[in-house]
């Protein structure tokens, strides 16, 4: 199948390089010339595993190609992927400029009737008006097809984005039963230059054309799901609140136990061994960042309020996430001598990623340089990154113990498995000071201690 893919960030680079890879034809559309020249040279503009060799395989193979220009994709494609970004905009809602400018490209352009699948992140009812935009485009222009537009959500994980879309544990396709059949026809000679290199089409069915899309990941069991558009729109945001919501009760027990002798550890563990519970996401931290939970969990209370909604939970996860980042921040400032060095492991805000987005070391390593502190940092992939974000005073090391150098304290944000590895007497020798505090609970409060450290973690009395 021949489909374009309209953005290139983490959602539509990682969507296009798989597709590819899965035997797709795939046009990869970005506005930005300097990383598509990049991606056309096999250059990833991301750091995600297993990406740069997929990405490779597709040029190589020709079955992917980028371009600047979506008249490059339009005339051949049957499917066009919106993969732009959403970020948060007015009263935490959602910013659709580009998803709606993408679907105004589409109905402008397109030579023949063709599927629309949002993959954008979206809040419920924008499918509907990307439709209702594209219709009244395709009037304007005196055309006798359709795009229907249906949503398709992504659920990957930076970090292990080409494993969560070649192999997800489900496919989410959000449908109405109008986009189930329609007969896209060529445009009428004179309409367009082009549409002399048009042939005539069969009818589409855009269910089927999903089915298609989606065998060879079908054919190994992974489950392809079919609902109405707006519960698609839902389902994601839904997904990421709830996940948000399991990491923020957690965290609200740190404090709790960090008062009462508890240790988060053992009650994390307690519970999620609970069948009904489980143990993914009740692992005790600083809290949830990046560029999917934050801003998702703002943008469903928007929604909400929009419709005379209170979602009491969500707002409560939101303000818990903030206070559990504020709460270490203290923690670490209250106990530092004035004028201090301090270490920062980990940039990014996860580990397998370069994403800065929402990265809990854009609020501290500015809060400590506000409060006459130096800075040494580094971080596995996402140094380059983060100069451009942090202040020049910043010191960029090329490893761990180097940044740790005549350090008064080391503050662990991210838990790279590099972090996990360090040998702690050699920590304690190349510090200055004694603090360690870990906002991941990535080590053991003993073998910290025994490195003759002070251990500073999350939701243990230590």
């Amino acid at each position: 199948m021949k489909i374009a893919v309209i953005g290139t960030g983490y959602v539509g680079l990682v969507s296009a390089a798989c597709f590819a890879e899965l035997g797709h034809t795939v046009y990869g559309i970005d506005i930005d010339p300097k990383k598509v020249e990049k991606l056309q040279a096999g250059i990833p503009t991301i750091y995600e595993p297993g990406l740069e060799e997929i990405l490779k395989r597709g040029l190589e193979h020709k079955r992917l190609t980028f371009s600047t220009d979506i008249h490059d994709a339009l005339p051949h494609v049957e499917v066009v992927f919106c993969a732009v970004a959403t970020p948060q905009g007015e009263n935490h809602q959602a910013d659709l400029r580009a998803v709606f400018a993408v679907a105004d490209d589409v109905g402008r352009h397109a030579m023949r009737g063709l599927v629309f699948v949002n993959k954008s992140t979206v809040p419920v009812g924008t499918g509907k008006k990307c439709e209702e935009r594209i219709a009244a485009i395709l009037k304007e222009r005196g055309v006798d097809f359709r795009i229907p537009v249906i949503s398709n959500p992504e659920f990957l994980r930076e970090g292990m984005a080409v494993t969560d879309t070649t192999m997800p544990e489900r496919i989410v396709v959000g449908i109405n039963d109008d986009a189930m059949s329609y007969e896209p026809q060529a445009m009428s000679d004179g309409e367009n230059t082009h549409s002399s290199q048009l042939t005539a089409h069969s009818p589409i069915n855009a269910r089927a054309l999903m089915e298609e899309l989606y065998r060879p990941i079908t054919r190994i069991g992974k489950p392809l799901v079919f609902m109405g558009r707006e519960s698609a729109e839902i389902v994601k945001y839904a997904s990421n609140a709830f996940l948000a919501t399991k990491i923020s009760f957690i965290n609200m027990l740190t404090e709790f136990c960090e008062k009462t002798g508890a240790n988060i550890r053992d009650v994390a563990r307690g519970m999620g061994l609970d069948s009904r519970i489980g143990s993914r996401f009740l692992h005790a931290g600083i809290g949830y960042g990046g560029s999917c939970f934050p801003k998702d969990v703002k943008a469903l209370m928007a929604t909400a309020k929009e419709y005379d909604l209170d979602f009491a939970i969500i707002e409560a996860t939101d303000e818990i996430n903030a206070y559990q980042r504020k709460r270490f921040f203290d923690k670490i400032l209250k106990a530092l001598p004035p004028k201090a060095t301090v270490c920062v492991w980990g940039l990014a805000f996860k580990p397998k990623t370069d994403d800065m987005r929402d990265a809990p070391s854009l609020d501290l390593i500015p809060l400590l340089l506000q409060s006459g502190h130096a800075v040494r940092t580094y971080d596995p992939a996402a140094m380059e990154n983060a100069k451009k974000l942090l202040p020049d005073s910043v010191a960029f090391c090329t490893n761990p113990l180097e940044a740790a150098q005549k350090a008064d304290a080391v503050v662990l944000l991210t838990e790279w498995d590099e972090f996990r590895g360090v040998d702690l007497a050699e920590l304690a020798k190349a510090m200055k000071g004694k603090d360690l505090f870990d906002g991941r609970n990535v080590y053991e409060p003993k073998e910290v201690m025994d490195a003759r450290l002070a251990y500073h973690g999350i939701g243990i009395d230590s």
